[in-house]
Order: C-alpha cells, then sequence, then structure tokens
C-alpha cells in the first residue's frame, strides 16, 4: 500500500519502533481519507425505491460516524464499490421507470439524466452511472458538479486517470470548486501514489474556501499525506 522505510535482513522485513508508528499512522489515514469521497451533487436515495432499499442505500459505512465534508459518499480504493450494500438491478429498474417515462418526451432533459446518473451511483451500478452523467454532459458540458460526479463513477470502477481526467475539466469551469479539489486529493493520493499532488489540492481548498465546513479534517490529511511523503522518500 504505501513504501516506508524499511531495514531488511536476509528475506525478513524488521520495522524499528518508529518506522512501526508511522506506518500506523499513515495506515489510519488512509483509511479516513478513502472514507469519504466528495459529490458534486448530493446522493440521495429516489423516493420511490421500496423502503429497505433506501435504508440500505443510506447506510454508512460500519465504523463512520459524524458529518462528511460537503456532501460525501463513501469510498474506498479504485475497483472496490463503497462499503453499503447496493441495490439490486431489480430495485434500480422500478426507480428508474418514471424518470426514464420522463426523458421519453424530452431525450435532453440534462436534469433528468443527472438524476439517473445518481440513482445509478447511489445503487452502486456505475456503468450505468457514468453512461447517464456522460449523456447529460453532452447536453450541457458546463456542469461542473455532475463533471465530478462523473469522476467519481470512474474513481470507483477503478479508473483513477479518467476520474482525474474529470476533475480537471471540472476545475476549468469552477476552478475552486471544493468538492472537486477534495476529490483530486483522494486520487492523487490513493489512486496515483502521489502524496504531494494531494497537498497541493488540498491546500488549494483550504485557501480558495476558507470557510470550508470540514476545515480540520483536509488539515489532517494534509499532515498524514506529508508524513506519508516523507516515509516514501527515507524508504
Amino acid at each position: 500500500m504505501t513504501e516506508t522505510a524499511q531495514n531488511q535482513k536476509g528475506n525478513s522485513t524488521v520495522f524499528t519502533s518508529v518506522q512501526a508508528y508511522t506506518l500506523a499512522v499513515i495506515t489510519l489515514a488512509i483509511g479516513i481519507a478513502v472514507g469519504y469521497f466528495a459529490r458534486g451533487s448530493a446522493p440521495s436515495a429516489p423516493a420511490n425505491l421500496p423502503e429497505n432499499a433506501q435504508a440500505a442505500m443510506s447506510t454508512p459505512p460500519a465504523g463512520m460516524t459524524g458529518a462528511a465534508p460537503g456532501n460525501m459518499g463513501p469510498g474506498q480504493l479504485p475497483g472496490s464499490a463503497p462499503q453499503q450494500q447496493a441495490a439490486s438491478p431489480e430495485m434500480l429498474a422500478k426507480a428508474a421507470e418514471p424518470l426514464l417515462a420522463q426523458l421519453k418526451a424530452n431525450p435532453n432533459n440534462a436534469g433528468v439524466l443527472a438524476q439517473l446518473g445518481n440513482l445509478y451511483y447511489d445503487g452502486q451500478s456505475f456503468p450505468q452511472a457514468i453512461d447517464y452523467y456522460e449523456k447529460a454532459l453532452k447536453v450541457e458540458p458546463n456542469n461542473a458538479d455532475v463533471r465530478t460526479d462523473l469522476g467519481t463513477a470512474y474513481w470507483y470502477s477503478g479508473d483513477a486517470d479518467k476520474a482525474l481526467s474529470n476533475f480537471e475539466k471540472s476545475l476549468t469551469i469552477r476552478p475552486n470548486h471544493p468538492g472537486t479539489l477534495f476529490n483530486v486529493g483522494i486520487v492523487e493520493w490513493q489512486g496515483k501514489k502521489d502524496p504531494k499532488a494531494a497537498i497541493t489540492a488540498w491546500e488549494k481548498l483550504l485557501q480558495s474556501n476558507p470557510n470550508y465546513p470540514e476545515k480540520e479534517q483536509v488539515q489532517m490529511l494534509i499532515e498524514r499525506a506529508k508524513m506519508h511523503g516523507a516515509s516514501a522518500t527515507k524508504g
């Protein structure tokens, strides 16, 4: 997961007490970092989903409490879905019916297309979420929120490069978009293993958004990323 300063003897790896502590701190920080991921638009379970499906889609991961930065969704490393129960394809298809009916009347309704993207995103059907987000962006290419959501869907699909590409496009539209900057930091750190780039994004987030509600958390992530970078350099 991370490169740490190590003393090697033969085929065994020996950690000093300081190194072991540093590794533990970094591992904890990574867990915190990927536990939250900013959404461009507020995630919500569709009102017409069955009650049990709404509960599954809105239940936070085990062990996570407290407010998340902005409109946060749970997150993990690329290639794995958020730590919450996914809605079944049948539930999602049922929930999508009224939105699809609206599209029949107006196929280029960007708002409805984005809502469908959100529905499939929240249900952890990321390929379908990506499809609808991209359709919405063809109609409204300058929607930074939807562009950020598209990036997060690519991240959950295991494609850090496409995630960053969409975040960059979002920032050309809204250079100080807090959710996008937060996400850039996560992907740079966890997806690209570049803590310096993550720090740059988070520092810009705090400089351009001095009243960011989760300022303390971002400051903590910056400090942990600095420790990670220092540890990797020593290694």
